[in-house]
């Protein structure tokens, strides 16, 4: 594609699917290692005695890396704190990652009350990581730049074009063919990133509509992966695979690294979920013995669904009066299991195990 101007309107943007094979030997290869790996993860979840107590914690986490691309930093303890305490926290970054997970959230609702992924619920997605009422570009002159300014990439312009380009991709992504979902989902995130119909968000979106497509595609019951994680470790990369598919046609190697991407993921999702249920498990055992009045299963649940818990959680679960469920946090903080901290009036206490794996690199 020696005729391709960075500088000029992406306008020619072509339709899904792509007129070139994309099944290649390398590819198929891929395939097979992503979904063996996608498929372990979702057994494990499936099998989970609650598979929805970690999602808060992974979707977190998730919401997180994704806003780091941007670069939108928080950190783990600002994050989980500013969830948990009443204590309003006035850091934006603080506020944006909690967006992005609310817009997932609403995203994943919207999928299991109708399972179609739409240009609409795209505006949705984004209202909701923007907070406020965005919707499909509008005004000219948008073009991306690198950290030296130079224009790298000018994506389609006028609301008409960009609502046919949308219309053509949620076309692809919801009919019926032959192309292996896994592929078919590298294909979707390359054009949503090309298409960039909003101002602001694309990224976040594009990145979300991932794990949507992932519940949309029964590939995973329960999207409690982070891939955008894999992306800030492989930023670079990312960028250049995405641009040689505009610049030279060259599909191979962006599907490649989007299957890499979900193997990855995948295989370290399961990793994180084995520690931290051996964790759960160990902690549990550890409780009874210490603590036998103190422990139920409800209650270490409580202390895994966040790495910060304190003492309204316990009395929403009805583990006791405020008074008795005050001294159960007091007795695990006491045997070491928790460490307190007063943030604004009230104490919060930190499953400061549970932290430490979730940092793990």
């Amino acid at each position: 594609m020696a005729d391709f101007d960075r500088t000029i309107p992406y306008n020619s943007l072509p339709l899904l699917p792509p007129k070139k094979t994309l099944e290649t030997t390398k590819v198929l290869r891929k395939t097979i290692d992503a979904s063996r790996a996608l498929a372990k993860l979702n057994g494990m979840l499936t099998n989970l005695p609650n598979p929805t107590l970690f999602l808060d914690t992974i979707h977190l986490q998730e919401a997180k890396a994704s806003s780091e691309i941007e670069n939108i930093i928080t950190t783990n303890d600002d994050l989980y704190k500013s969830l948990v305490a009443d204590k309003k926290f006035d850091n934006p970054a603080t506020k944006e990652v909690i967006s992005y997970k609310e817009a997932l959230w609403n995203g994943l609702r919207d999928i299991e009350k109708r399972p179609f992924i739409s240009t609409n619920l795209c505006i949705e997605i984004v209202q909701s990581i923007k907070k406020n009422t965005a919707s499909i570009r509008n005004t000219p002159g948008t073009a991306l730049k690198n950290a030296k300014g130079e224009t790298i990439y000018t994506p389609p312009t006028g609301e008409a074009v960009i609502r046919e380009k949308l219309a053509n991709l949620e076309t692809f992504i919801n009919e019926n063919d032959t192309i292996d979902p896994l592929i078919k989902m590298a294909l979707m995130h390359y054009q949503f990133e090309a298409i960039h119909p909003f101002s602001d968000g694309n990224g976040r979106t594009g990145r979300i509509l991932l794990l949507l497509y992932l519940k949309l595609e029964k590939l995973l019951d329960t999207p409690a992966i982070y891939l955008s994680e894999f992306i800030i470790k492989n930023k670079a990369d990312y960028y250049n695979k995405l641009r040689e598919v505009t610049e030279n046609n060259d599909w191979e190697s962006w599907i490649l690294y989007m299957l890499e991407m979900v193997e990855y993921t995948a295989k370290k999702g399961l990793k994180r979920l084995k520690d931290v249920t051996v964790l759960m498990e160990q902690m549990g055992t550890e409780i009874k013995e210490k603590l036998p009045k103190a422990y139920t299963k409800e209650l270490v649940e409580i202390l895994f669904r966040l790495p910060y818990t304190k003492r309204q959680f316990l009395i929403d679960e009805k583990l006791g009066t405020p008074k008795t469920v005050g001294n159960y946090l007091i007795a695990l903080e006491e045997t070491g299991f928790l460490t307190s901290e007063k943030v604004g009036k009230e104490k919060l206490y930190l499953n400061h195990r549970l932290m430490a794996v979730l940092e793990q690199a």
